[in-house]
């Protein structure tokens, strides 16, 4: 539960009003605005949970935006994506498709994504590879996996 809580600083804090204040404005707009009474504890029930899903879908917003900048993605787009395209379809392709964690270089901590095997701004080795073919492989590989070469550990 803890890395659940530490994936929720990623929201920006703007986004925490903006989300409370949007969902208070659904509240007021179909609950407290006039209309014929009395109201089915049905209709109060929909409507608090038609709230909260809308809360969580704009943090949820918030967390892509922040995410995908983290990734080294296009965080405009991939936002855009998910607040545009219906049924949280965009938010689902987000967590399908989204890129590994950038790692940093040993050399100049530049973010590079951890499928590189060569920091390409310094040119340092990030990760193991293929004396052979040059593609990365596993510390834990006895063999490359994509020319059969055998590793020397």
């Amino acid at each position: 539960m803890k890395s659940f809580f530490q994936e929720l600083r990623l929201v920006p804090r703007i986004i925490w009003p903006i989300a409370l204040m949007a969902t208070s404005a659904i509240w007021y707009l179909f609950f407290w605005a006039p209309r014929s009474w009395p109201i089915t504890r049905t209709e109060v029930a929909f409507l608090a949970w038609g709230a909260l899903i809308f809360f969580a879908w704009v943090v949820m917003i918030g967390y892509i935006y922040s995410d995908s900048r983290r990734r080294g993605m296009r965080h405009i787009m991939w936002t855009m994506l998910a607040i545009f395209i219906p049924y949280f379809i965009g938010a689902i392709l987000y967590f399908v498709l989204r890129d590994p964690l950038l790692v940093a270089c040993p050399k100049c901590t530049a973010n590079c994504r951890s499928t590189f095997v060569y920091c390409p701004k310094c040119g340092a080795e990030i990760s193991p590879a293929c004396p052979e073919c040059k593609r990365a492989v596993e510390p834990t590989w006895n063999r490359c996996a994509y020319c059969g070469k055998e590793l020397i550990s």
